[in-house]
């Protein structure tokens, strides 16, 4: 007669879920599922919207914006001046960056972006936005006290160095550009643009890494 063994029942059920994605994931693809068997969309329009985002609309857009600054003195000059006319130049334009500001990080000053009302973000050139972004918590702390904010993430400023918060809004929207890392002399724009990071951008990170390069 066999035995029930609820150690190896306990020890094969964890070995089989180990194999599924998480439930976010699940409930993703249950939807694409039925999407799909409905007619409601093609499964190549969602690999065509997949990759969009996250091979072109994503953050590698404004990575080569931001590389493009680093190297050309008179495209960062028109950046800084007018954004959203410089980046044209790369035909990134669109209704979320109509109204886009650059800001530049120094030795001496340090910027970061939030939205207080809401989570109003330049999604043609960095794609879709952080959960954390969107956050009350962020949108609150990141104004009254960011240098906690940015502790959290990670940085961890001199008191002599300025910290300036942005909010952005449906009509004016940011991207910092931070300041290009030592040793990187020589790189061209696309080994640049691979070592400049989405929070970068939003300016929960300051000093890039240059292993990525």
């Amino acid at each position: 007669m066999p035995t029930f063994d609820s150690e190896e029942a306990a020890r094969l059920h964890r070995e089989l879920h180990s194999h599924l994605p998480s439930d976010p994931a699940l409930r993703v693809k249950t939807l694409e599922s039925l999407a799909i068997d409905r007619g409601l969309v093609v499964p190549e329009s969602i690999d065509a919207w997949i990759e969009a985002y996250s091979e072109h609309i994503g953050p590698k857009r404004g990575a080569q914006v931001v590389a493009r600054a680093w190297v050309d003195a008179g495209f960062r000059d028109r950046l800084l001046e007018n954004a959203a006319e410089a980046i044209r130049e790369f035909g990134f334009q669109g209704s979320a960056t109509g109204h886009l500001k650059a800001v530049e990080n120094s030795d001496d000053q340090h910027n970061m972006v939030v939205c207080t009302l809401c989570s109003c973000y330049p999604f043609a050139i960095l794609g879709m936005s952080p959960s954390w972004y969107k956050s009350t918590e962020y949108r609150a702390r990141a104004v009254h006290e960011p240098r906690k904010v940015l502790e959290e993430f990670g940085i961890s400023l001199a008191e002599d160095i300025g910290v300036r918060v942005w909010d952005s809004t449906a009509e004016l929207r940011y991207i910092v550009i931070p300041q290009r890392p030592k040793g990187t002399e020589g790189w061209d724009e696309e080994r640049l643009a691979s070592i400049v990071t989405r929070n970068s951008m939003i300016g929960t990170d300051r000093d890039l890494k240059t292993e990525a390069g």
